[in-house]
């Protein structure tokens, strides 16, 4: 492997970065993406088929395995959860799931910070493999492809790599500070309307 071409470092730091955002949410996932994509848009060091689908299967491998967690250990996280938690709230979340878990899955890939608490909820509760694995897939191609359209339209702004690298990142910052407001707002005002 040539260490000195930039996709030699590029394509594996994106596939292990969002790997690891997914599981433990330390890297920011989609400003990794976004700049990927500026890049691959300014230069000729990466493809941007080959980063969207690295973006892909890093993101789906990494919520297969935080689904996982809880489904593989079920029966002691489920007896600590209930404990926690009402009968009548644990009710109410397998029935959420039984009627739209999909829908669930994709929102909470795409809303910042839900993810890992929908697919901990999803495992926990039970929510059968045949009904996640393609829920998830849908969900990370959406998110990759939302995040990866935000490095496009930078690198399509800037013929640097690094200015639309820059530009990319302070978008999906933005995107990811209006997306929590609206969903902090939209959960107050539920909280409110249910007093």
């Amino acid at each position: 492997m040539n260490w000195t071409d930039p996709s030699a470092i590029g394509y594996p730091a994106l596939f292990g970065g969002v790997l690891l955002g997914s599981v433990i949410p330390i890297v920011p996932t989609g400003a990794l993406v976004g700049a990927a994509a500026a890049v691959a848009m300014t230069t000729d060091h990466l493809s941007l088929p080959l980063v969207i689908l690295l973006a892909v299967a890093g993101a789906y491998l990494g919520d297969v395995i935080t689904f996982a967690v809880p489904r593989f250990g079920s029966e002691p996280l489920l007896r600590f959860v209930e404990r926690r938690q009402q009968a009548e709230r644990l009710a109410k979340g397998r029935e959420q799931f039984a009627r739209r878990g999909w829908q669930l899955v994709v929102i909470g890939r795409l809303v910042p910070a839900g993810r890992i608490p929908v697919l901990l909820a999803a495992g926990t509760l039970g929510y059968p493999w045949r009904k996640f694995l393609p829920s998830g897939l849908l969900a990370c191609v959406l998110w990759a492809v939302a995040y990866s359209l935000l490095g496009i339209l930078s690198g399509g702004i800037f013929d640097s790599p690094l200015v639309a690298t820059l530009l990319a990142t302070v978008l999906v910052l933005l995107v990811t500070v209006l997306t929590t407001l609206i969903s902090k707002k939209r959960a107050a005002h539920q909280t409110g309307g249910h007093r």
